[in-house]
């Protein structure tokens, strides 16, 4: 407007007149408005969602600096619960309590969340062909549960060493033609699982981003397995810390072929390796057991599980964004509910 001013004000100017008045113009009130600006509204928002963030089609807006968790709630039958809201949370950043950036919970009506799943799977010794294609028709159930969702699978094996047999991927024939490469280690002189569960992690970091479509991913990954861990490189301590650093949950299917054979007097499987490292548990997934023939049901439980999560996150303050120091997080719920947090803190980046 200030131009096409100057231009009937200045009719009777040569026409490089008129653009040298234009420019300057223009150049005076770009610098007013430059010094005019706030500065504090030029950076881009801290929160993911500041309105109304308890919304189930809330879209997060993600940056390296939010902070997720996810929880599982059950109550005392050890029934998922899926009804809380935010209100019904707090969460504590070394004993602090920060309010929330975002909050979601799956249901039937509102949009799905993204899934990687990397399924590892025990081949040493004693899994016997019957159990290879029972895994087969229950992998198959697994996938099933979660046809509504965005989802990619990968398919790794372990015993003596650790092999992908198929990146990511949402296609079911490829999926079901992994099991006609599995090759059996019937030495069974060692099982790396912990080393199949750090590949794992490193699979998932690399070609899962941590969000997909705007939305926070669900990364996990689900050992199928019959035995010990033996002759593994990386300790479990470091695996639990590494997935804590990427929100990996670890679930973990024991076969028969276990559990039948470390079974107490009442039928009741004593706990293995992987249960007692804490590995399940501090990583928020899960540990069942395989007692019966067919595995469709409890891979379709376990399936169901896996979506079960609350997800909450926020924005660490400034002080501690940075630091790279590891700080605590707890969630805080309704009594009478048990709460498991897929990490129990996170490492900040060092600037």
């Amino acid at each position: 407007m200030l131009c096409s001013i100057s231009s009937q004000v200045t009719n009777s100017y040569k026409p490089r007149a008129i653009l040298i008045t234009c420019s300057i113009l223009l150049l005076a009130a770009a610098a007013a408005s430059a010094q005019d600006q706030d500065p504090a509204k030029a950076q881009r928002p801290r929160r993911a969602e500041p309105q109304n963030v308890q919304k189930t089609d809330d879209i997060v807006r993600v940056d390296t600096d939010l902070v997720s968790v996810d929880v599982n709630v059950t109550d005392a039958e050890g029934r998922t619960v899926r009804t809380l809201q935010q209100q019904d949370f707090k969460l504590f950043e070394d004993g602090i309590e920060r309010p929330l950036a975002f909050f979601h919970m799956e249901n039937r009506s509102g949009p799905t969340r993204p899934l990687a799943i990397v399924f590892a799977l025990d081949i040493s010794g004693s899994m016997t062909p019957e159990e290879i294609e029972r895994l087969r028709s229950a992998m198959h159930a697994f996938r099933e549960k979660l046809a509504n969702h965005p989802a990619a699978f990968a398919v790794m094996t372990f015993g003596m060493h650790v092999k992908t047999l198929q990146n990511f991927t949402a296609e079911a024939d490829k999926l079901d033609r992994v099991f006609d490469r599995i090759a059996r280690e019937p030495n069974g002189l060692s099982t790396h699982t912990y080393d199949a569960v750090d590949d794992g992690i490193r699979l998932l970091v690399r070609h899962a981003p941590r969000t997909r479509e705007r939305k926070l991913m669900k990364r996990a990954i689900v050992v199928v397995t019959d035995g010990f861990p033996v002759g593994d490189t990386v300790s479990p301590k470091t695996v639990i810390e590494r997935a804590n650093a990427a929100d990996v949950s670890v679930y973990v299917i024991t076969l028969p072929s276990y559990s039948h054979l470390l079974a107490a007097a009442d039928r009741t499987p004593l706990p293995t390796p992987l249960d007692v490292s804490g590995l399940v548990e501090l990583t928020g997934g899960k540990s069942v057991y395989a007692n019966e023939s067919n595995y469709d049901p409890l891979f379709r439980a376990l399936a169901e599980e896996v979506t079960s999560a609350y997800v909450l996150a926020f924005y660490p303050p400034d002080d501690k964004r940075h630091d790279g120091k590891f700080h605590n997080l707890r969630v805080e719920g309704p009594a009478g509910y048990l709460l498991r947090q897929s990490r129990p803190g996170y490492q900040a980046d060092k600037q």
